[in-house]
């Protein structure tokens, strides 16, 4: 249960460092911006143009009497909304760490050197574009993954009060793995860690992933707030990577009561 706190604390960490580096913040806000302005155009064109597409979807139901007609095309509106909005949050990290690759493995890097006590950052070696073709893919095969949990979570969710509640929370938790996943990868890809590796270890450390993870899923459900808070997230999962492989890392000044375990960072 401990390493719930230590997750979470990762995440506090990552934003007090953009905080304290202040041009890497706004370097880092730019990938998520246009990401937003993406997603907030296909949301909208969603709002606007959905009950369309299930009139024409649905040309079965036309002779429909009232008021099931309008019931049964308002609430497959409303669900198609519902799924769109949790597969936007669920993608959006994967969006936004693909198109702001370059800016995010700066960031990385940046964060690798000011603690290692080397002053050094672990490199691929590989070229840009063999890297994007490989963040690329590995996006594409988590949101895969996402795909078949929210259906899976959708389904359930019609089941009476466990889909109002239990199904919920597992949702959250669900997402917080996912965006840990491809938040960490920015640096694990730069040590050539593949995906299958990724998911191995960060099964293993399952509380931790949850503790970073979870509240940072709860908060990009607020609208703009991913974009401000994704610099961070970035640097704090460099930071957890650095404590999955078990990579010494430098210390800050802090009271050894708020120290994190062995191989973790402490601030």
């Amino acid at each position: 249960m401990r390493d719930l706190g230590v997750g979470f604390r990762y995440l506090m960490r990552g934003q007090r460092w953009v905080a304290g580096h202040g041009k890497q913040f706004g370097f880092g806000l730019i990938p998520g911006l246009i990401t937003l302005v993406l997603y907030a155009a296909a949301l909208i064109a969603l709002a606007l143009w959905g009950t369309d597409f299930i009139t024409w979807a649905t040309p079965f139901a036309d002779d429909w009497s009232s008021p099931w007609l309008g019931l049964f095309r308002g609430f497959l509106t409303a669900v198609l909304f519902a799924l769109a909005l949790l597969l936007s949050v669920i993608t959006f990290t994967a969006a936004t760490l693909i198109i702001g690759q370059p800016f995010y493995e700066s960031l990385s890097e940046k964060v690798d050197r000011d603690v290692s006590p080397d002053g050094t950052a672990p490199e691929s070696g590989l070229p840009l574009w063999r890297e994007l073709v490989i963040s690329t893919r590995d996006s594409l095969r988590i949101v895969a993954r996402a795909l078949v949990w929210a259906v899976l979570l959708f389904a359930l969710g019609f089941i009476p009060f466990v889909g109002q509640t239990v199904v919920p929370v597992i949702g959250f938790f669900v997402t917080g793995f996912f965006l840990t996943e491809e938040l960490t990868a920015v640096a694990l890809q730069r040590r050539n860690v593949v995906l299958r590796d990724r998911l191995t270890m960060l099964r293993s450390r399952r509380m931790l992933v949850w503790g970073f993870g979870t509240p940072l899923g709860l908060a990009f459900l607020v609208p703009f707030v991913a974009v401000f808070l994704m610099p961070g997230a970035v640097a704090g999962a460099t930071l957890m990577a650095r404590d999955l492989l078990g990579e010494e890392t430098r210390e800050e000044n802090e009271d050894e009561d708020d120290q994190a375990p062995a191989g973790s960072l402490s601030d």
